[in-house]
């Protein structure tokens, strides 16, 4: 359970938390991945206000971040990390009281701008269930990227999110095959609508494009 669990809108609030075993006692054996022993993924629950985030470890199994949540509504938070020797997932809602107003889900587009850049999303392969590949193309004024850094240990690094109950997908990329395109093999479990995040690395800042997609029977 995170705490506050009802933080107040636009302010800079620590949030606290920690991941308790089925005893009770805190859960110790965490293990690096990506880079980063925890991972938070925070999204409104109309999949708008996306956040990733690594909160730093304290005393007694207590992780703290410091996040500000800028408008109302029921945000999702997913504790992503790897203990024990097993990925797990954990969720809760955080509540941001005052005048919710949703967004409606951005329809498909190939083409999603981030500053100055430019992702393009292709897709091959996409069936409810099955692998599909996701091919990312990032390009500055229509020429492919070539300063691609590590970021999280990768060329990218992609969350999916499945449109109502927000089920989460953690991506993994596969090595890169020429300047400015990042690839990941990806399983989306049924039809429906997903929102995809993709965040890379140039010249030292962190920059996120949203796709939604559309899994058809």
């Amino acid at each position: 359970m995170l705490e506050p669990a009802s933080p107040s809108i636009g302010r800079p609030v620590d949030l606290t938390f920690r991941v308790l075993r089925r005893d009770g006692r805190p859960v110790e054996d965490f293990e690096q991945q990506h880079e980063r022993a925890m991972h938070l993924i925070v999204v409104r629950r109309d999949l708008t206000g996306y956040q990733h985030v690594h909160p730093v470890r304290g005393t007694g199994g207590r992780w703290t971040v410091r996040l500000t949540l800028p408008e109302a509504g029921v945000y999702r938070a997913f504790a992503d990390f790897r203990a024990g020797g097993r990925d797990v997932t954990l969720a809760t809602d955080v509540l941001v009281s005052g005048v919710f107003r949703p967004r409606a889900l951005p329809a498909p587009v190939a083409r999603v701008r981030a500053d100055r850049y430019e992702g393009r999303l292709i897709t091959g392969g996409l069936s409810p269930g099955a692998e599909a590949q996701l091919t990312y193309e990032i390009s500055r004024a229509g020429v492919p990227a070539t300063g691609l850094e590590p970021y999280l240990g990768a060329d990218g690094h992609l969350v999916a999110l499945r449109e109502g109950d927000l089920a989460f997908l953690h991506v993994h990329p596969e090595p890169a095959s020429r300047p400015g395109r990042v690839a990941f093999g990806a399983t989306l479990p049924s039809v429906g609508r997903y929102r995809l995040f993709l965040q890379f690395k140039i010249d030292g800042r962190v920059r996120t494009v949203g796709h939604t997609l559309e899994v058809a029977p």
